[in-house]
């Protein structure tokens, strides 16, 4: 199923999901008030999409298993979105509990089969990570967790999913997610009645954790760039991520930037080479890219768009010097590797979104209209014209990736050592 078919699933199935089982929730609560004194035992978390958002919540998730250990700590995944969650290694690899999105009738039986799993494990507290999608406030629900922890719309804008959650938050726009993630684990301990108030939580500045790929894998990748780029030794790599797929088409930089940014970096920079990456949907426009850039004659451009797994992507990035994207999920776990990266903000703020990390760049015109998406409109926009982004000039970008270039040194044969000043 692709994003806009979750979504019509999500709108028309979900909201009278979401009322029937409010309905069942308040009479559940007359015959069996909820304990909210009890301290929580085995937490449930539930973030079915979007890779990135999982790197942002690591400093929740390990306060979650602070909380309950990481044998009692779970969490529900999409097949598809959980190599980054493996990869953090806070959540043990037998908790996840994965569905997949490969045809509707997968999607349901591995929903009934998610459920059955973490009513056997007698969860009883679910953590909503989702901020307002009915999916995950109906796991929550569903799950049997009698403490059910989630954003609550009450007078804002945000799409009806009915009163599912017991300990009920206010979404708060001005707050970086990963301080939202903390904070619905944090109010998880709370007596729900003294919710939504959530007290000011000190900041958690533990740095991720590094991802480094082994010299098989990092073998693998240099074969496909020697292959590829035709040259020996490898040049310096510049990655850029032209689209962010079908979630939010305004987080698209033009196209036409991309490629003047590639060719001008490509002028100004003898020692480096352009490498495009992508989904394997996105495969055929980052070749037209890169036609359209070495149409002018020989250049050291190529796409590897669909042509890596994520295990040889995240390779790519140690062996890169610099990623210039979208704001999107490579922007978020490209910081797991040694890589700088620059990230292009439009319909969404950085103040919310973006990296924290000191090898993060971040561009962003903040015109009068931006952010226009948010949890509150379910993440889609009335704009059809993202001047937002269109203002971020190729100039711009070069400058920056000019001077990153200019004090990053070349990488060396061993992933972690530089040579240069």
């Amino acid at each position: 199923m692709n994003v806009r078919s979750m979504r019509r699933v999500d709108r028309w199935i979900g909201a009278p999901l979401c009322f029937a089982l409010t309905l069942a929730r308040r009479v559940e609560d007359a015959l069996r008030p909820a304990d909210g004194a009890a301290a929580p035992r085995r937490i449930a978390v539930i973030k079915l999409a979007e890779q990135g958002a999982t790197v942002l919540a690591y400093p929740a998730l390990r306060q979650a298993a602070r909380t309950v250990g990481p044998e009692n700590l779970f969490f529900v995944v999409f097949a598809e979105n959980r190599f980054i969650l493996d990869l953090l290694g806070v959540v043990p690899a037998a908790n996840v509990v994965s569905i997949r999105t490969d045809g509707l009738l997968r999607v349901i039986g591995d929903t009934l089969r998610a459920v059955a799993r973490l009513r056997r494990e007698r969860i009883d507290t679910s953590v909503d990570f989702e901020f307002f999608a009915r999916s995950s406030a109906i796991l929550s629900y569903v799950c049997g967790a009698r403490r059910r922890v989630g954003f609550h719309a009450w007078h804002g804008e945000a799409s009806y999913r009915g009163d599912l959650m017991t300990h009920r938050l206010s979404f708060n726009p001005f707050l970086h997610a990963r301080e939202m993630f903390r904070m619905l684990v944090h109010a998880a301990e709370q007596p729900p009645g003294k919710l939504p108030a959530c007290e000011y939580l000190p900041a958690d500045e533990a740095p991720l954790p590094e991802y480094r790929s082994d010299e098989r894998r990092l073998g693998e990748v240099r074969a496909i760039l020697r292959e590829m780029l035709g040259v020996e030794p490898l040049p310096r790599i510049v990655l850029l991520n032209a689209n962010c797929s079908d979630l939010l088409p305004l987080r698209r930089w033009p196209p036409e930037r991309y490629v003047e940014l590639a060719q001008r970096l490509l002028d100004r920079h003898p020692d480096v080479a352009i490498v495009f990456t992508g989904a394997p949907a996105e495969a055929p426009d980052a070749e037209a890219l890169v036609r359209r850039i070495v149409e002018a004659g020989p250049r050291r451009c190529i796409s590897l768009a669909g042509r890596t797994t994520m295990p040889q992507l995240l390779a790519l990035y140690e062996l890169s010097s610099l990623l210039v994207t979208n704001d999107s999920g490579p922007a978020q776990y490209a910081t797991l590797t040694p890589i700088e990266v620059i990230v292009l903000f439009g319909p969404e703020t950085p103040a919310v979104f973006a990296p924290r990390t000191p090898r993060t760049h971040v561009l962003w015109s903040g015109i009068a209209c931006s952010p226009c998406v948010n949890a509150f409109n379910d993440r889609q926009s009335a704009c059809r014209d993202n001047v937002c982004l269109q203002r971020i000039t190729v100039d711009q970008v070069l400058a920056l990736a000019s001077g990153v270039l200019a004090r990053r040194p070349a990488l060396s044969r061993r992933v972690g050592e530089y040579t240069g000043s």
